[in-house]
């Protein structure tokens, strides 16, 4: 997710390259096994950020039924053709996630890939749970993954990484404000016949304590919460990388107005 939908455009026709090594099947583990142990039945699951919709498109093949929506309609592009491939239906919704809005409420909503990381204020990060929570059928869960500070200051820091492969390279340079947010610069070289085209990516990314999560959840009317670390069952610690949340929409008597999901 960004705030920019342009800024995905270039990236999503490499995208899939770039994540071969994504642990997506451990994600779709803690999937399964948080709604599972959440007890309820979930058909409806809504696919937040859903890049080039690879977890979109295991969720279908399994049976549910899937609504993908992301800020990026070149990623949405992808998604749509992999779906195709795949022999599964999956509903696209070019939509912010800040304030997106689905036609009918659903079971689950999920948010991996820390997709979260790129809401940069406090007040981005309320309006997108106020969504999810209207999105939401009563019992409904939310499931998301998020950077933790720690990974801000210590992964990403001031680093460059680079890689030069035959058909992509690229050099990332990532400038750490001294807190809790990143930079990150990207710069691809991609062959194209006997030329390397270049284009260039910006992105920013922000980590957020588990309390202020926790907090705005809360507000946005989630109870239940419960967080984890790192594809574990064990609540963070001070060097965690990545941080896990599920939450629950227990009812209607916590409702929101919706005047503050604008």
């Amino acid at each position: 997710m960004s705030s920019n939908s342009s800024s995905y455009q270039s990236l999503a026709l490499i995208y899939d390259r770039l994540m071969e090594d994504a642990p997506y099947d451990q994600w779709m583990e803690y999937f399964m096994q948080t709604t599972k142990r959440y007890g309820g039945s979930v058909q409806q699951v809504i696919d937040l950020a859903c890049g080039t919709g690879t977890i979109s498109i295991e969720l279908a093949r399994r049976g549910y039924e899937v609504t993908s929506i992301d800020l990026s309609d070149d990623m949405l592009a992808v998604t749509y053709d992999k779906a195709q491939q795949s022999g599964v239906n999956v509903q696209l919704l070019c939509q912010d996630m800040r304030e997106f809005i689905v036609p009918s409420s659903a079971d689950a909503v999920v948010c991996f890939c820390d997709s979260l990381s790129y809401l940069t204020t406090p007040l981005d990060v309320e309006q997108t749970f106020c969504h999810v929570w209207q999105a939401l059928k009563p019992g409904g869960i939310f499931l998301f993954d998020v950077h933790s500070v720690y990974k801000i200051q210590a992964f990403y820091g001031d680093q460059t990484f680079a890689l030069a492969d035959s058909d992509i390279s690229y050099i990332w340079q990532c400038d750490w404000d001294g807190a809790s947010q990143v930079t990150h610069e990207l710069t691809f070289f991609v062959q194209e016949g006997g030329y390397y085209k270049r284009f260039e990516e910006v992105h920013q990314q922000r980590g957020y304590t588990v309390e202020e999560i926790e907090h705005w959840l809360r507000k946005a009317g989630f109870d239940h919460i419960m967080c984890t670390a790192d594809f574990t069952d064990e609540p963070p610690r001070e060097t965690s990388e990545r941080l896990f949340f599920t939450a629950m929409k227990q009812d209607e008597s916590n409702k929101v107005s919706f005047s503050s999901c604008s």
